[in-house]
């Protein structure tokens, strides 16, 4: 009903207002529950237009209203509002015409724009995390909804499978592998560990031999043996030391910090590293079939956690492949003054004339940088799908500068889709024992909390019951269904800006705003369908049975397409998550408060199974956008 009176009030301005108006003047608001009404128009903007006072102005605009649509049966003046009361007849036309749509909330399919949702984008040098969670939900749920809302979605990634970081794991692999009795290194055949994590054990092992190689370089310094480091080294070193006297802890911690990454620099590791990555992109055979070998570990393990979380893409790229044309696009950039090179032969991009600073695009050694990679991989992406309008990169807040400087090199690169592409940055997951370290090995790896989740519901489930008649198949399954949607709600009903604090614990609960609760008022409608015996739901609702319960109910079904357009416009999955939570609420307490099965009156009773019916398929069109499914039975 807003939208219609919005689009009125604008068509006929002239005839309203006297002239022509912007539709930001046209504001409704959530009608206070001290008062009657079922809408709020803001009367304030039009004060000055019409040079009235707020309830003169509130009257004229009533008039008109009232006149042009039936649906509203009065409307109140109130301290520069107007509460719109609609009709018993307008609820009953809205319960029919939602129960008569499938897919109620959605746009047609295909009717917006082409949009490309990026998510996930791992390293190969290491398992998903608790993080990539976080992100895979959110990236996901947000190209359901633009899908809810029309638009033709490829959901796609980026994966990162050339590097130093991906050097590190396979020189750690080459030297540190135990033999086994036939000679082997270890491998998943071998040993049975999943591929993923086997890598991901070599990138901590290369992490371990570093920091030591680097202790004992500031060791051997400390005591004033400099052999084998340049005098350059030497005097940095001094210079670092001579500086913390006399400074407090926290610029003594910043000056131990310089001292360990010079050491760092000294290492053998690390050099030998950075000659792999150089051999690497010279294709040097054995550098390069190691690489493949390792990666394919690492795209198997994927793949499974993959299928665990519920996720899928249209489209994979990998860095290895785009970086090529991303260092071309540098050499055409040079080429027109757009970059700069150094006395190093290093490739630069100076921004600061933007507010920003340099920025480095290529190394002096020849080698990319993440920076050339994503600039290859967004030219590819918009030579794939000459009608992509846009592409969403969907990457922790950590990273909103590089992106802020990605879209700046593409806009001056003369790349007019530029415009188009969107950083949609998220705060971080933080655990009660503080922040997660990948080198370190201290990760909440995502398998493993994932097969938590659904131990956990596994037990409250079984502790409650209500399984009887139940294949143990199908009860698996609704274990799964259960923790998975409790782990998928509770990372998404946060908003994707803030950062989180994650409880697992807290995520299958029943009560409160979680998954579970929310799957099990589906479950219960489900079950009260079933037992009513109604097969046919087509009929008219009559117009006699709706009350204010009822009212307040399809009040609040009514909002579900405006949410979903909402959740597109804000990129915000929470949206649609409490949304679902208050939806619930409502039904429960209108559950609660009115005799359904029990419901003497033949008329009321259909209505009434109609609305649960209805709030049953909007729980579960809900809970799709968020990637989460919902059981008949719990």
């Amino acid at each position: 009903m807003e939208s219609q009176i919005k689009k009125y009030l604008i068509e006929n301005a002239v005839e309203v207002f006297g002239q022509q108006i912007e539709s930001s003047l046209i504001q409704f608001q959530k009608t206070r529950k001290d008062v009657e009404g079922d809408l709020t128009l803001v009367l304030f903007p039009f004060v000055k237009i019409l040079k009235k006072s707020p309830q003169e102005v509130g009257n004229h605009v009533s008039a008109i209203l009232s006149a042009k649509f039936p649906e509203i049966s009065k409307s109140i003046v109130v301290n520069g509002f107007l509460n719109i009361v609609l009709s018993p007849e307008f609820w009953v036309k809205a319960l029919n015409q939602m129960n008569s749509e499938e897919k109620f909330g959605y746009q047609p399919e295909n009717s917006g724009n082409t949009v490309m949702v990026e998510y996930s984008s791992p390293n190969t040098n290491k398992p998903l995390h608790l993080g990539h969670l976080r992100n895979n939900f959110l990236g996901y749920s947000v190209a359901e909804i633009l899908k809810a809302n029309g638009n033709k979605v490829i959901k796609t990634q980026v994966i990162n499978d050339r590097g130093i970081h991906i050097c590190k794991s396979m020189l750690a692999w080459e030297r540190f592998s135990p033999l086994n009795a036939r000679g082997e290194r270890e491998t998943p055949q071998n040993t049975g560990m999943k591929g993923d994590k086997l890598v991901g054990k070599y990138y901590v092992e290369f992490d371990k031999q570093f920091i030591s190689e680097a202790k004992s370089f500031i060791q051997k310094w400390e005591k004033g043996d400099f052999s084998g480091v340049s005098e350059e080294v030497k005097s940095e070193f001094l210079r670092l030391s001579a500086a913390k006297e006399g400074k407090d802890e926290k610029a003594v911690k910043g000056l131990d910090d310089k001292i360990k990454d010079l050491a760092k620099n000294q290492t053998s590791i690390l050099r030998d590293a950075k000659e792999m990555l150089i051999k690497w992109e010279a294709r040097d055979p054995e550098t390069y079939l190691l690489w493949t070998t390792m990666n394919g570990w690492v795209y198997e393990g994927f793949e499974s956690t993959y299928k665990a979380m519920g996720v899928d893409f249209d489209k994979l790229y990998y860095e290895s492949d785009t970086y090529l044309l991303g260092k071309d696009i540098v050499v055409e950039g040079l080429e027109k003054g757009i970059f700069y090179q150094k006395e190093d032969g290093s490739v630069w991009i100076d921004l600061t004339n933007e507010g920003l600073d340099e920025k480095l695009v290529l190394r002096s050694d020849g080698t990319a940088v993440y920076m050339t990679q994503d600039i290859g991989t967004a030219v590819d992406r918009f030579k794939d799908y000459p009608d992509l309008n846009g592409i969403i990169y969907t990457v922790g807040n950590e990273q909103d500068y590089h992106f802020k400087v990605l879209f700046l090199i593409l806009k001056k690169m003369g790349y007019a889709w530029a415009d188009n592409c969107m950083h949609l940055s998220y705060g971080m997951v933080d655990l009660p024992t503080g922040k997660m370290k990948s080198r370190e090995g201290t990760v909440v790896d995502a398998d493993d909390l994932m097969a938590e989740v659904v131990d956990k519901a596994t037990e409250m489930t079984k502790e409650r019951g209500h399984l009887d008649g139940m294949t143990e198949q199908e009860k698996e399954h609704l274990y799964a269904l259960i923790g998975m949607g409790g782990l998928k709600y509770y990372l998404l009903k946060v908003d994707p800006k803030k950062r989180m604090m994650f409880n697992p614990e807290e995520s299958i609960e029943l009560n409160g705003n979680t998954g579970p609760f929310i799957q099990y008022a589906h479950a219960r409608i489900q079950s009260l369908l079933s037992k009513s015996g109604v097969k046919d739901f087509n009929s008219k609702i009559n117009v006699r049975t709706i009350g204010h319960e009822e009212q307040e109910l399809i009040k609040q079904l009514e909002e579900f397409p405006s949410v979903i357009s909402e959740a597109a416009d804000t990129m915000s999955p929470a949206l649609i998550a409490n949304y679902t939570f208050e939806l619930v609420k409502l039904y429960n307490s209108f559950y609660q408060s009115v005799y359904i099965l029990n419901e003497t009156d033949e008329d009321v009773r259909y209505m009434r199974l109609v609305l649960s019916r209805n709030v049953a398929k909007v729980i579960r069109l809900g809970m799709v956008l968020l990637g989460i499914q919902v059981p008949d039975r719990m």
